[in-house]
């Protein structure tokens, strides 16, 4: 992209900056260009094949979701999709505004919400998932079959060892204490009334 530093200006920048400093500097590659990657890939995507079906890569994951597991309770949903439960509000909100999806109360618990496709919701997943997968093609095309499973399966290894033993790993880093809350960056402007 103009504009942007390529991946081997910022790893010779990396270098320059920590070529000295005592860290696991594979390690650090790797999760660095998994975010790299996953920007770039999911970018690619809605650019070139989910914007022209007026859906952001959010809205595409939660139909997958529902897609691929059918009808589900809107909290497995959200998890599924890794999206906290107020955004999936919004983005069922959208989807079945346009007729993709629809709710339905849980039959034995009437707190709990149930979402699935409809028809049209269905139709489209059927459309634009073979152009998708056409651009997952795309963007993997420099790896062979045997480089695209032994990546996939390295990606797997991540994803377990954080789903195994994220949380336990976190309570020893956190001393059992509850994480900060997640903040936007920006400060609170002082008011007129603050004294200070």
């Amino acid at each position: 992209m103009p504009g942007q530093r390529s991946i081997t200006e910022a790893e010779k920048l990396v270098e320059a900056k920590l070529g000295g400093t005592p860290i696991q500097h594979e390690r650090m590659a790797v999760v660095a260009n998994i975010y790299r990657a996953a920007s770039a890939v999911r970018q690619h995507l809605e650019n070139a094949v989910l914007r022209s079906s007026d859906l952001s890569w959010t809205a595409f994951v939660v139909l997958w979701v529902m897609w691929i597991w059918g009808e589900s309770e809107s909290r497995h949903v959200a998890e599924e999709a890794g999206i906290s439960k107020g955004t999936l509000t919004g983005v069922v909100r959208t989807l079945e505004s346009r007729g993709l999806v629809k709710r339905a109360e849980h039959p034995s618990d009437g707190r709990l919400l149930l979402l699935s496709l409809t028809d049209e919701g269905e139709q489209l997943m059927r459309r634009v998932f073979p152009a998708f997968n056409a651009e997952e093609s795309f963007v993997t095309a420099g790896l062979d079959d045997e480089a695209c499973r032994a990546l996939a399966n390295g990606l797997r290894q991540v994803v377990l060892q954080v789903e195994e033993h994220g949380e336990e790993r976190r309570l020893a880093l956190l001393d059992g204490a509850e994480p900060a809350p997640r903040r936007s960056g920006r400060r609170r402007r002082p008011r007129p009334d603050d004294q200070g």
